[in-house]
């Protein structure tokens, strides 16, 4: 690691022209990043992926760093890997995909685990409006698609022995998306109930009308208020929970924007930034066999 350092602290120097400020800026930077990754155990740079990166942000978020000094130290980390990697030093760039923190950016309101289970337990009963909320919910957190997605799913969208939902996006792009056993479990049952069975439409109201968003929006905040969450949940906070939680248990970021159905990976970096706390849950509560 100080040989890299070394090396990349004299190309900055002497063939980029830096200041020597700079250049002492850089080398204070990256030389508190490495004593970071050995205090870890991580031995050597072809180790460090993006959670590394995003603990170690966190890790300076707990100092209280203000948002331009956790910028620098950003540059300087993207800076050094792009070197390495041009230089087949390492055999990726796991910085490329890192973002620059923003003043008074915000991680997306998400939910605990405890708090969806809170959630996706309050419809009752085995009438089929109660069956539909409850797959509704369901396939929120499962499968983490939009409302204006949901409420255009048709029968025909669904497959049952595949465990997967084809999902019409923005600009009428599609995908593929798993649906969990538990959300299936609850959209058959609710098929198999729903006075309307040979309607196309997957979601309907009491009149054999699609869903709206509004609707399901006004289903959301009526189940959140009654687990005592408020007002604040939307269908989105399903979203982000969704997304949250994937890349907590080690989901990749490029397939969480695959399922997500994000253009561009940089709308799908937000959920990097995890709170410390939560990348202490995940620490001591992850487990291999966690199904």
């Amino acid at each position: 690691m100080k040989e890299s350092l070394r090396l990349f602290l004299d190309y900055i120097e002497h063939q980029r022209n830096y200041s020597p400020n700079t250049v002492d800026a850089y080398r204070r930077d990256l030389f508190f990043f490495i004593s970071h990754l050995k205090a870890k155990g991580t031995a050597s740079l072809d180790r460090v992926d993006y959670r590394i990166l995003v603990e170690f942000l966190s890790v300076l978020r707990e100092k209280g760093l203000a948002d331009s000094s956790v910028a620098r130290k950003v540059a300087s980390i993207k800076a050094f890997f792009k070197f390495l990697s041009v230089r087949k030093i390492t055999g990726s760039n796991p910085a490329l995909i890192l973002s620059t923190p923003k003043k008074g950016e915000k991680l997306p309101r998400f939910l605990s685990l405890e708090e969806v289970t809170r959630i996706l337990s309050g419809p009752s009963g085995k009438k089929w409006q109660a069956l539909r909320d409850r797959a509704i919910l369901e396939m929120l957190y499962s499968t983490g698609i939009r409302v204006g997605e949901l409420t255009s799913l048709e029968r025909k969208d669904i497959n049952i022995i595949e465990e997967m939902i084809r999902v019409t996006g923005k600009g009428r792009k599609e995908r593929i998306v798993p649906i969990g056993r538990p959300a299936l479990a609850c959209l058959m049952e609710y098929m198999e109930k729903r006075p309307y069975a040979r309607e196309e439409i997957l979601f309907l109201n009491k009149h054999r009308k699609p869903l709206t968003a509004r609707s399901v929006e006004r289903l959301v905040e009526k189940y959140a208020m009654a687990a005592g969450l408020g007002r604040s949940i939307t269908p989105h906070t399903f979203r982000h929970t969704f997304a949250t939680h994937l890349l907590e248990r080690g989901a990749d970021l490029r397939t969480v924007q695959e399922l997500l159905g994000h253009e561009q990976i940089t709308t799908t970096q937000v959920y990097t930034h995890l709170t410390v706390d939560r990348l202490k849950e995940f620490y001591s509560k992850a487990h291999p066999r966690a199904r």
